[in-house]
């Protein structure tokens, strides 16, 4: 409780407060650099053949995610959904999620066609052979919420597996682009990174902030503790019967 000590800890708090503050920027930069390089990365690759990277029923790859492909075929005449609650530029509204019949395989990979603000906006797909390119993403999560017919309350491949005939693949793609473009085009959803991680060496620098600001705190206590220890040596050098200050003895 000594001023002199106190004074050190409040500016042991702001020193540390301050760490702490550079560590989490820090730890920021780590984040957005490995997010602005993943999005490079997936930009330049070139589209592959969906036929030749995944095959129906095969297990997604995490190297897959936002691949962009291309695949032709046609979409299916039914069974087309909508998934409520997508967000999209801040508006709330819903996928149009097709089924596409890949040449080939024969099998259905489910296509995010695009974005609406209300079930109206969706209207049928396309008809006749088309090709289409996009990037690729594993299936989502179930959702167990009620939800109208004619809707989906994710792409939940397990789900479409039972309500889609024939075979499927573990994916589903987020349309770009589809040739010929025929009739109305849908608003775009862009294909959404996979786990980007962080870039460690970022990470780092913002541990070593956190470690610099623990260390502050703990120099701190090592003086207090020596400040105590020395106060308490000086007490005991006092002779036994002297009842004079510390300062005389």
């Amino acid at each position: 409780m000594r001023p002199r000590l106190l004074g050190l800890l409040g500016l042991v708090l702001v020193v540390g407060a301050a760490f702490v503050w550079l560590g989490r920027w820090q730890l920021g930069v780590a984040e957005s650099t490995a997010h602005r390089e993943a999005v490079e990365q997936a930009r330049a690759q070139s589209p592959a053949e969906l036929t030749s990277v995944l095959q129906p029923h095969a297990a997604f790859r995490e190297d897959l995610s936002s691949r962009p492909v291309t695949a032709s075929g046609r979409y299916a005449a039914s069974g087309q959904l909508l998934v409520p609650d997508r967000r999209l530029d801040g508006t709330t509204g819903l996928w149009v999620l097709t089924p596409f019949v890949v040449d080939g395989s024969g099998a259905t990979l489910p296509v995010v066609r695009g974005f609406v603000e209300d079930e109206a906006g969706a209207g049928p797909p396309p008809e006749g052979p088309l090709r289409i390119e996009g990037g690729v993403a594993p299936g989502e999560s179930p959702d167990e919420r009620p939800v109208p017919e004619g809707q989906i309350g994710s792409v939940d491949l397990s789900l479409l597996v039972n309500t889609w005939p024939g075979d499927l693949y573990n994916a589903f793609l987020f349309l770009e682009s589809e040739t010929p473009a025929t009739g109305p085009q849908l608003t775009k959803v862009p294909t959404p990174l996979g786990e980007t991680g962080v870039r460690w060496r970022n990470a780092a620098y913002a541990l070593q902030w956190w470690i610099f600001a623990g260390f502050a705190l703990w120099l701190w206590v090592r003086m207090v503790r020596d400040e105590a220890r020395r106060e308490a040596g000086a007490d005991a050098a006092v002779p036994a019967g002297n009842n004079g200050s510390r300062d005389d003895a």
